[in-house]
């Protein structure tokens, strides 16, 4: 883990509000479970778990340029997640240290638990 976090571009949960707001093209991709994801997310964050991300990135978003911001529960599974796509090329990759349990008191969010 902390190999990844050497690698990859990090920012704290506090941060993504105004990172998101002056790029209008980024993408916010939750990496948690399906069902984590079902109970509740960013609004706006697309589902794309890190199990799959590595295999469905491509399809979803083929521009290797494409700012992408990844969060999970806590900020582990992003980083994880945010190496895996800049060693496949993904350029502008940055994950959301704080994750979920600092976002939702931070952004808007949806799902059954969304305040």
């Amino acid at each position: 883990m902390d190999a990844a976090r050497t690698r990859i571009r990090e920012i704290e949960a506090d941060e993504l509000a105004q990172q998101l707001s002056q790029q209008p093209d980024a993408v916010l991709l939750d990496v948690r479970e399906v069902d984590e994801y079902a109970a509740g997310h960013v609004a706006g964050a697309e589902h794309l778990g890190k199990g799959v991300i590595e295999r469905d990135i491509e399809a979803r978003h083929p521009d290797l340029s494409t700012p992408l911001y990844l969060y999970c529960g806590g900020g582990y599974r992003s980083a994880l997640a945010a190496d895996a796509l800049t060693q496949m090329g993904y350029r502008n990759v940055v994950s959301v240290n704080g994750g979920w349990r600092a976002l939702q008191s931070l952004m808007p969010t949806t799902g059954p638990t969304a305040g």
